[in-house]
């Protein structure tokens, strides 16, 4: 666990080479349980869970740079979150940084 100069508690949860590119898989960052994918080899964290009914995210398809949830086929962008089907939703984004070959994630959602 690492605070930086703006107050952002990172936690580290992996190795850059634990997740290969068109993967994802779940990690605690501190208190937080948050859905990390990695897509044109950037690492993107997300919650974990579908906001339309408590679905673990990790249990749907990622493929092509869309996330899809397994129960009721919600969609989401891979490099933003933001909602392709139905739109007008988005997942809480979560702060990512690559220290030393680490992956570290932010305890707080990103305000947006």
């Amino acid at each position: 666990m690492s605070v930086t100069a703006t107050g952002v508690t990172f936690h580290e949860i992996c190795s850059e080479d634990e997740l290969w590119d068109g993967e994802m898989d779940v990690f605690e960052a501190g208190d937080v349980e948050v859905l990390v994918l990695k897509h044109e080899g950037q690492f993107h964290a997300y919650q974990a869970i579908c906001p339309h009914q408590d679905i673990p995210l990790v249990e749907g398809k990622f493929e092509k740079g869309v996330l899809t949830c397994r129960a009721h086929l919600w969609q989401f962008a891979a490099d933003s979150g933001r909602g392709i089907n139905p739109s007008n939703c988005r997942l809480k984004r979560y702060p990512v940084e690559i220290d030393a070959g680490k992956v570290r994630v932010g305890e707080q959602p990103i305000e947006e």
